[in-house]
């Protein structure tokens, strides 16, 4: 059984920045790609961005493409979003998410409100 605890949401003026990291405990992550989804409200959750095992290879959603990096440290089992320039619109729950075998296991989320 995976747990995460996120952390790192909040509110923010467009432009600012924000890192959300999530801890995993309950299992290690090394072997697996993990992600961000965000879901804002009266739509669908989507996916922000993931990250191989390895870290080599990193997946963006066109609308955070070049304002969002997402790390890992397997030494600390834990994850980071980078959100830099952020826009109003992505405004959202911030959601981690690890799939292992058919089981998906998700954060609590963390809310980010972009407004000034």
């Amino acid at each position: 059984q995976v747990q995460f605890v996120e952390s790192g949401g909040g509110l923010v003026q467009p432009g600012g920045s924000l890192r959300l990291s999530c801890a995993a405990s309950g299992a290690t992550l090394d072997y697996y790609t993990i992600g961000w989804f965000r879901q804002a409200p009266g739509k669908e959750r989507e996916g922000v961005s993931c990250i191989s095992s390895s870290g080599s290879s990193t997946y963006y959603a066109d609308s955070v493409k070049g304002r969002f990096t997402m790390s890992r440290d397997d030494a600390k089992n834990t994850f980071h979003l980078q959100m830099d320039n952020l826009k109003p619109e992505d405004t959202a729950v911030y959601f981690c998410n690890v799939r292992i075998g058919i089981a998906d296991y998700w954060g609590q989320g963390t809310q980010v409100t972009v407004s000034s």
